[in-house]
């Protein structure tokens, strides 16, 4: 091998170090990239643990980030189907469509019982967020330039067991994929991220919105 391959080698090594990105790099374009948005909305499905029990999920998710304001839509499963999470700063309101009634429960509190597997649902608009209580590492990735998938582990800070693989491209800067695990590395939940689009003109009116006939019951 000659001085002038050794040096390309070299350089070219530097600058591939120089591009590497770190779990802190991809979590802030997300959060950059998001905080750009006016509008965000996606479907997530896949499967989940629900009383023990895995079962399909469905779900629609719109957030107008800059309000910290996010709706969810049950489709599916079936116990849950029409029920609708409507969150901001301050409070949750959960729609439950069987019942018909709205149940209202401070944000921290909300936080605190957190639905599926531990995964808060009302954070899902949100993924700087959403990790902010875990640390993140970066596991690799796949793809070409430009269209790189990262792999990001993240674990409670709170040293709980188990953990939330997020999946992320780089083409946009958005999570294509969660998956949560229990402390033995049995799958919890599998949500693929999907009809992922921004600035599509939703208003804070339209995603608070509920059935005006509900009962409303605060916690």
């Amino acid at each position: 091998m000659t001085i002038r391959t050794i040096t390309l080698t070299l350089v070219a090594a530097l600058l591939g170090a120089a591009h590497a990105q770190t779990a802190q790099d991809i979590v802030s374009k997300v959060d950059a990239a998001q905080r750009a948005a006016k509008d965000i909305s996606f479907r997530l499905a896949g499967t989940g643990s629900l009383d023990t029990t895995s079962q399909k999920l469905d779900l629609l998710v719109r957030t107008i980030p800059a309000q910290n304001l996010v709706r969810v839509q049950f489709n599916a499963p079936d116990a849950l189907a029409d029920n609708i999470v409507v969150a901001d700063k301050t409070e949750v309101r959960q729609y439950l469509y069987l019942t018909n009634q709205v149940t209202v429960t401070s944000a921290g509190k909300a936080a605190d019982t957190a639905g599926l597997t531990g995964l808060d649902f009302t954070q899902l608009g949100n993924t700087a967020s959403l990790l902010s209580g875990y640390n993140v590492k970066l596991l690799g990735s796949t793809g070409a330039a430009g269209k790189h998938i990262y792999q990001l582990e993240a674990t409670p800070k709170s040293g709980a067991s188990g953990r939330t693989l997020v999946w992320i491209s780089e083409s946009g800067w958005r999570p294509t994929r969660l998956q949560v695990q229990d402390g033995g590395g049995k799958t919890l939940a599998d949500l693929t991220v999907s009809a992922f689009k921004t600035n599509a003109g939703l208003t804070a009116a339209a995603l608070r919105q509920l059935p005006k006939d509900a009962e409303v019951i605060r916690q």
